[in-house]
């Protein structure tokens, strides 16, 4: 007990360090967005639609098999228009996940009930050696 009282300093360094760690299990993972192997589970199980918000150059140096185009700034327009069924599982891809955050945060204002992100982008879904299609 004494060791505790002397070195408290390590006990709430201890804690903090579990609580950081410990505090994206606890949000369920938010903000980390799906990693490339669980994208292609929701692809091929659940039937999602990959959406690429990046710009067109972006998109055609290389993206996902049947993926859908659209860059970020069209949308909130073009969305209802490319995904019709708002229950499907949308999965939103950039070059590395910001854009595809803001996208899955307009989807979700358009009532889209599964919208997702790929984690880390293109560059993650590259890094898995998973298929990339140039046009």
């Amino acid at each position: 007990m004494s060791f505790l009282i002397e070195n408290w300093y390590l006990l709430v360094l201890a804690l903090v360090s579990g609580i950081g760690l410990a505090l994206p299990v606890l949000r369920g993972g938010a903000g980390l967005g799906l990693q490339p192997q669980a994208a292609v589970q929701r692809i091929n199980r659940d039937k999602a639609v990959v959406v690429d918000v990046r710009e067109a150059e972006e998109y055609a140096a290389g993206h996902i098999t049947n993926a859908k185009h659209i860059p970020l700034a069209q949308i909130e327009e073009r969305l209802p228009q490319v995904v019709k069924n708002k229950k499907l599982p949308v999965i939103f891809v950039c070059a590395t996940s910001p854009r595809s955050t803001r996208a899955q945060m307009v989807a979700k204002k358009l009532g889209y009930e599964q919208p997702e992100v790929l984690a880390g982008g293109m560059r993650a879904w590259a890094a898995a050696s998973l298929p990339v299609v140039k046009s």
